[in-house]
């Protein structure tokens, strides 16, 4: 005989409350006035019994599918930004959504943006994550304004759509009084040259973590590249054979520091017994690979991930409202990671660095 399955009522009586209130438990109704004991014990029981909601039946009555579309340029298929999707997919798990992707193009069209979010309405989506490959603002698909929804790692040049970035500054902050908590008076830095967010934010933060600590700007000492690893080696030698180096340089991303690193191994400079770097983005199989292993600034993938699904599901389900979010971008902190590749700047670091630019520029 086919098993009968398990309903509400079942577990309101092994629980040893009504079925109102099993109902507000896990539908997690906001107005429900129910003990957290109760609550564990509802949850404990209907887990134990094998309880699941009639999903069809759920949608009819709240008008709500259950699904979240989420919209990736390009992310789905970089391994570090990645973690974004699995914040957003833990998170929804867990509030009882699924999430369904589309993995779309930085480069694409506004039509093709908009043609995405179109087919994700079509879907009957209950709102909609909308993630960059890296930090940019954008003029968001006008079809995305009928729906829930949140940017991720971006910002709407509209303001009218909320969104969740990374505090790049303080990041950067963060990179540059690691090297100078460690002694170093004279640092670069190597940028990126692409005009997004981060390669102004991160440069400003330079300068005013070097002021803040009275120590001097070199405008020499900053060079910019493309930011790739053959970028971070073409600009990390012309900042190391400058004359007077640096004892350390802040890269702007970890492929940059890569290429640091190789130009320090052509000028015969051992890190951080010489030179000490520091990378940001803690590309994981970047930093923790490289000898030594590069002390870096995490961007907060997985949190920007987490934060946005939990405050969209709280939107669609009337607990919160995204407007208040709209004005400011809301900003998640970046963690410093710290390994092997800072340390006190050499005590003789001037007359090495006048050898060093003597040496290679013969």
């Amino acid at each position: 005989m086919t098993k009968r399955p398990v309903g509400i009522k079942d577990v309101a009586a092994a629980a040893g409350v009504s079925v109102t209130t099993v109902s507000h438990v896990l539908n997690d109704v906001a107005y429900a006035r129910v003990g957290t004991e109760t609550r564990e014990r509802v949850h404990e029981v209907a887990q134990r019994l094998g309880y699941g909601p009639n999903r069809l039946a759920q949608a009819l009555r709240t008008q709500r599918s259950g699904m979240i579309g989420f919209i990736s340029e390009e992310i789905a298929t970089t391994p570090h930004a990645g973690r974004i999707i699995l914040g957003a997919e833990e998170t929804a798990r867990a509030r009882g959504y699924n999430i369904m992707i589309i993995n779309s193009t930085s480069t694409g069209s506004q039509d093709s943006r908009e043609s995405d979010v179109a087919d994700l309405l079509d879907r009957q989506v209950d709102g909609i994550l909308y993630a960059t490959m890296y930090h940019r603002k954008l003029s968001v698909p006008r079809n995305l304004s009928g729906v829930p929804a949140v940017l991720v790692d971006s910002e709407d040049i509209s303001n009218s759509v909320s969104s969740v970035i990374p505090d790049e500054a303080g990041g950067a902050r963060l990179a540059v009084q690691t090297l100078i908590d460690a002694g170093h008076t004279r640092i670069g830095m190597i940028n990126n040259t692409d005009d997004v967010p981060a390669t102004h934010s991160r440069l400003k933060a330079f300068q005013d973590t070097l002021a803040d600590a009275g120590l001097t700007f070199h405008e020499e000492l900053v060079h910019s590249e493309i930011s790739e690893v053959p970028g971070g080696y073409q600009a990390a030698l012309r900042v190391l054979k400058s004359p007077n180096r640096p004892t350390a340089i802040f890269c702007y991303n970890d492929r940059m520091a890569m290429g640091a690193y190789r130009a320090a191994a052509k000028l015969g400079l051992r890190i951080p017994e010489d030179i000490s770097i520091v990378g940001f983005d803690n590309q994981q199989l970047i930093a923790e690979n490289l000898y030594p292993a590069l002390t870096t600034v995490a961007l907060p993938h997985y949190e920007m991930g987490a934060w946005a699904t939990k405050n969209l599901i709280d939107a669609i389900e009337g607990k919160t409202d995204l407007q208040q979010f709209t004005a400011q971008p809301t900003i998640l902190p970046c963690p410093m990671v710290l390994r092997e590749s800072v340390a006190a700047p050499p005590s003789n670091s001037h007359s090495r660095g006048t050898d060093l630019s003597a040496r290679t520029t013969t």
